[in-house]
């Protein structure tokens, strides 16, 4: 893999990052998203940060976050207020990335949500985010994950 796709995929894996932070902040404080996107590019070194997925990550699923819920609800095993802040997030980037994003495998997408969920989640979120993502995957990707498994 060359240095430059190397350095596509870490930016892209830090606007993630920074996405799902200013989701879980959007979850809890309602605050505007302008507002949060704004302090969080002025707190943090950014520069290695692909800012524009940052961007889109953070205000579309914001802005799609009742169209995403209707899609994750079906696939999960418990109510959508029971679940934890940071694996609402990671869910809602993860189900967002599933539908919108077409040219992410969609294992890189559990992947990297499973990252996400390793990071900030408690002891086992990842396993949780896994297997949601995964039953999501098979009704918005059924071709691709059959093809894949």
């Amino acid at each position: 893999m060359s240095q430059t796709l190397q350095a596509t995929y870490a930016a892209k894996r830090k606007a993630r990052r920074f996405a799902v932070q200013g989701i879980y902040e959007w979850q809890m404080s309602h605050n505007p998203v302008h507002e949060i996107e704004a302090r969080t590019r002025v707190e943090n070194a950014m520069h290695k940060v692909d800012l524009g997925y940052y961007h889109e990550l953070l205000t579309q699923v914001v802005a799609n976050h009742e169209a995403l819920d209707a899609l994750l609800i079906p696939v999960l095993d418990r109510e959508l207020n029971a679940l934890d802040g940071v694996e609402l997030a990671a869910l809602r980037l993860g189900a967002y990335e599933l539908k919108d994003h077409l040219e992410i495998p969609y294992r890189v997408v559990l992947d990297e949500s499973i990252e996400l969920a390793k990071h900030f989640g408690g002891a086992d979120s990842h396993k949780y985010i896994n297997g949601v993502l995964d039953r999501l995957a098979t009704s918005l990707r059924a071709a691709e994950k059959q093809q894949a498994d």
